[in-house]
């Protein structure tokens, strides 16, 4: 199964959510504040993290955002149940997903299922994923390579996390034809994993950040507000 980092300061926490990941087989790493947890994904990379946000000595939002300028490790947060503003900073950061404290044991190994998913399409269909979404996207000035999780920009590489990539695929197939917010919310979080519209506005936004760090003048991905968006080959 997975390698999974946990970082987290509440020794609790840690201990029932390591039972439970490791009950369905996965090797868990624990790390109690975020200095350490970083220096140890960034040592010893896993297949995930699980980050909290508040923690002594580096807070979660800042290990995410050190973390993301060099990997594109899958990463679900840890956020206070009230703390609205902590989801939206952790997805404009870079973040997979997110689950808001307290939290069940089973929604949080469906969460890691099916991040994992994601991450790992080799390892099984996800959402039903055809031969055809696994090859190579070629649009204009855009490639998308499934297989090897690589995006090109007129040749030059842009990282991007699981979930961003999942979204440009799913505009990127189809040019010119408009995706809801519901359409790309099932293309990148598929069954029973629920998200709000302001999700997939985070990850867009933080998408064309990247494209405009390669090409200032990027306008491939199109906002129709009210409706969604749609990728314009050029």
């Amino acid at each position: 199964m997975a390698k999974i980092a946990l970082v987290d300061d509440d020794e609790n926490i840690v201990a029932s959510v390591s039972l439970a990941l490791e009950s369905h087989g996965h090797e868990v790493k624990a790390y109690f504040d975020g200095a350490t947890g970083l220096a140890g994904l960034e040592n010893s990379p896993p297949d995930l993290a699980i980050l909290d946000v508040k923690m002594p000595r580096m807070d979660g939002m800042e290990v995410l955002r050190r973390l993301r300028q060099t990997s594109r490790l899958p990463v679900i947060i840890l956020t206070s149940k009230d703390d609205e503003i902590d989801e939206l900073l952790g997805f404009n950061l870079g973040a997979d997903d997110y689950i808001r404290k307290p939290f069940s044991q089973r929604l949080l190994i469906e969460r890691v299922k099916a991040v994992l998913r994601r991450a790992n399409p080799d390892e099984g269909p996800v959402g039903g994923a055809s031969d055809e979404e696994s090859k190579a996207i070629r649009r204009g000035r855009l490639t998308l390579d499934p297989a090897r999780h690589d995006c090109l920009w007129d040749g030059q590489p842009v990282r991007l996390t699981v979930t961003e990539f999942l979204l440009l695929q799913s505009l990127a197939q189809r040019p010119g034809f408009v995706k809801s917010r519901d359409n790309l919310m099932d293309a990148a979080y598929e069954d029973q994993v629920y998200v709000d519209d302001r999700t997939i506005d985070s990850h867009i936004k933080r998408m064309r950040k990247k494209f405009r760090e390669v090409d200032t003048e990027f306008d491939a991905i199109e906002t129709l507000y009210g409706v969604g968006y749609r990728y314009r080959e050029s």
